[in-house]
């Protein structure tokens, strides 16, 4: 698929980025003009039923308590005793389960595809809310059903002070910097800490678009994971140079740009790069990839997309590859790496991108018997799903 070059909306995306992208927020009246839900408040109902779907419900009154959290999932019983107003429900990865909610993310893929999260669904009663609050992560906001009344700060918050003993993430002292209503088809963007309070018109339901923003303790720690799955368990701190002690409990400098260049040679760009990408596809806590009910060999997919199959990326955004100067690639999907030699590493961004994995994009990689044992890994592990032609 091409890439968008503008917003929903029609503002172009290199302007976006430029002057809002985690600077400012931006409100786009009717970025989605006539837009129907692809989901019912039923349906959304039906999802927080499921023991597979992370959904809550927030109740600033009417619960046993004000701003009550309770965390799914749910059974139909607990949705007839709800009160008529003042409460909502959050389902997360809606795209996991609607495709018409998933091809949302198609419009915002002029950010890369492992920077996209998910696409939560909220939908409240008159009143409804989550409280104000600030997200570590940029978020599009997009008006579905009915009305939502927004009241924005325009700038990033540092520390923050919470209301405290409630159940939910509440700023304790928020002064808006503006109050807008947004409308079914309305648009607003939000950048990381921007503090935000969404309160329902009526009834009302918004699609939240989010993103990855792994935190810096997350980076360190996935490279270091590398770093140590590769460390040799023989080698050992030594000093054959070493002089005889001016004192005998002194660490001496030499022996601390001894430990910085071990560790330096430790951090190699190849695992900075493997640790990082692994990180940025790996699945949620409690996201399972089911494999394959039947043992896939490299012959039967091969021959399965010559007869017309295509294979279906399971989470499309938990696919990504880096490019080597060697020629070489990395393919990352759903936190696990492969390494792609220079005669197969074109593979990679074909994996990777939107396009059908089918007979017609495959037709070259397809006849290497390293592609297809990698396909066949990749089903069986159940990352992609062969779907048989109409």
């Amino acid at each position: 698929m091409t890439v968008p070059d503008r917003l929903p909306g029609g503002l172009p995306v290199r302007d976006f980025l430029h002057a809002y992208w985690q600077k400012k927020p931006l409100l786009i009246r009717a970025a989605f003009p006539d837009y129907a839900s692809p989901v019912t408040p039923e349906e959304l109902a039906g999802l927080a039923l499921e023991e597979e779907a992370e959904s809550r419900l927030i109740l600033e009154r009417g619960g046993d308590y004000p701003w009550q959290l309770r965390c799914g999932p749910f059974q139909e019983e607990d949705f007839i005793r709800l009160p008529a107003s003042h409460w909502t429900l959050l389902v997360q990865e809606v795209d996991r389960w609607i495709p018409g909610v998933a091809e949302l993310l198609e419009r915002f893929l002029f950010v890369p595809a492992w920077r996209l999260d998910d696409v939560m669904v909220s939908y409240a009663t008159d009143g409804g809310s989550v409280g104000a609050h600030v997200d570590n992560y940029d978020v599009f906001l997009i008006q579905a059903l009915g009305r939502r009344e927004w009241h924005i700060g325009m700038d990033p918050a540092g520390d923050v002070t919470l209301v405290p003993d409630v159940d939910v993430s509440m700023l304790a002292d928020f002064e808006p910097d503006q109050v807008m209503t947004l409308e079914e088809g309305d648009m607003l963007y939000l950048p990381p800490r921007v503090p935000h309070h969404g309160i329902a018109v009526g009834e009302s339901m918004t699609f939240s678009v989010g993103f990855r923003a792994p935190g810096h303790d997350d980076l360190v720690a996935a490279v270091l994971a590398q770093v140590l799955e590769e460390a040799d368990p023989l080698a050992r701190y030594s000093d054959p140079d070493i002089e005889p002690a001016d004192h005998p409990g002194r660490i001496g400098p030499e022996v601390l740009q001894k430990v910085r260049r071990t560790v330096r040679d430790a951090l190699s760009e190849e695992r900075i790069a493997r640790g990082f990408g692994v990180l940025v596809t790996r699945p949620k806590q409690g996201e399972v990839a089911l494999p394959s009910s039947k043992d896939w060999s490299p012959e039967d997919v091969a021959l399965e997309v010559e007869a017309g199959a295509e294979l279906v990326r399971v989470d499309p955004n938990r696919f990504a590859f880096i490019e080597h100067d060697d020629g070489r690639a990395s393919l990352f999907v759903h936190g696990e790496a492969f390494e792609l030699d220079a005669d197969v590493a074109s593979a990679a961004p074909l994996l990777a991108g939107r396009a059908p994995l089918d007979a017609a994009s495959l037709e070259g990689a397809l006849q290497h018997p390293d592609v297809q044992k990698l396909l066949a890994r990749l089903v069986r592990d159940g990352h992609l799903d062969v779907r048989d032609a109409a």
